[in-house]
Formats: structure tokens, sequence, C-alpha cells
């Protein structure tokens, strides 16, 4: 990696076998890609009103060329966090594996710019629920499907200009309680489709990427 690697505690305790097997993980990182530029790492304790227990999170942001970013994070309630953060940890990292695995499949065969000819659009949804305080919200694809997001997912820091009816591509995944978003960046500017246009947005996106 050309920056050293970043890992951040956040009312977590800081541990040697922690940032060991961060380190092992990144590693691993770093033989399926060879080309990441950066890597953040935050353990935490989420400070969620509305949730019972102990929610730990761990957070991945993973930097390649050309301002490309790759994000996954996992969140699990726990009891003991000294044996329950390493499976959370690990399976953020799994996320991050996947997304890496499919930039490498991209980058093994012709190279992607516009999604042009038979390659594949990419998912495009609105955001049609947000909830501001509480850091997420809901995104609806062509098919009418919610997806959850979390703000940590959102590119850019740009969670905060999200607003109902702002049409954004997303990296799916499926969580725990059904499909979520990894990585959400917005594609247009936020409040100019209403949730209600998903369909047509969705499809006139699709033709974007066939005749561009």
């Amino acid at each position: 990696m050309q920056v050293p690697l970043e890992i951040t505690y956040n009312h977590v305790s800081r541990s040697d076998w922690i940032d060991d097997y961060i380190k092992s993980r990144v590693d691993k990182l770093e033989h399926l890609s060879d080309n990441i530029v950066a890597c953040r790492v935050v353990v935490e304790q989420t400070q969620n009103p509305h949730r019972t227990g102990n929610p730990y999170r761990a957070h991945i942001e993973v930097s390649l060329p050309a301002k490309r970013e790759l994000v996954a994070d996992k969140t699990e309630t726990v009891t003991d966090p000294q044996v329950q953060l390493r499976p959370i940890i690990r399976h953020a990292f799994e996320a991050m594996e996947k997304q890496l695995k499919k930039e490498n499949g991209k980058r093994g065969g012709r190279k992607v710019k516009h999604y042009e000819g038979d390659e594949p659009v990419p998912p495009v949804a609105t955001v049609v629920r947000k909830f501001e305080e509480d850091g997420y919200g809901f995104l609806k694809n062509l098919s009418g499907e919610e997806i959850y997001f979390h703000r940590n997912a959102v590119l850019h820091n740009d969670f905060q200009r999200l607003t109902v009816g702002t049409q954004v591509r997303f990296e799916p995944e499926e969580g725990e309680k059904g499909p979520q978003a990894s990585t959400v960046q917005i594609i247009d500017k936020p409040g100019v489709a209403g949730a209600h246009d998903v369909e047509n947005d969705v499809s006139q996106a699709a033709g974007w990427g066939r005749h561009h």
C-alpha cells in the first residue's frame, strides 16, 4: 500500500491481538489486489439508544487508484467482546474480499469504462427513507425491493446530502436481516428524482449506460 494501514478504536480498548488480526486480514487483501492505495479500519462500540445490548462494528475502507473507494462493515450485538469481536471483524473483511475479487474480475477482462455493450449496468436505486439521527436509511430498486444502508456505506461522507428521491448507485450484499448496500454513491442531484419515479430512473440509467 502507498499509505500505511490506519486502525482506529472508538469506545473499544486497543488490543494487540486485534491489531495483529487486522494486519493479517489486510495482508490477505493485498494478495487479492496489488493496487490498494490505502486501508482504514475502525473497530467501535456504536452508540444507538434504540438497540439493546452492546452493538459493536467493524468498518473497512479501501482506496483504489482513480479515487475509487470500497466500503464494508459489520455490526453485531455482543456480550463478550474478547470472544465475539473477531467474527465481526472477519465478516467485514470477507465482505471487502468479495468486492476486491469483483474489481479484479473487471481488471482481468476488458476495461470497464461506461458499462457499454453487453456489460452489466450497475445497480441503481432511489432513497425512500432516511433516519438522520440514527445514521441509516433504505433504498428501493427497480423491482420494488427495499435495501438497507448505513451512513458509513455512503461514499465521500455524502450521507448528509441524501434526501428522499436521491438516485444512487450501490453494491448489494446480503446482511443478517436481508439485502443491504455496502457502497452507496450519489449519481444525481439530491431531490431531483422522486421516490415514485424509481422505475423510470433505473430504466433511464440503463439506457444511458448502453448509449454513452
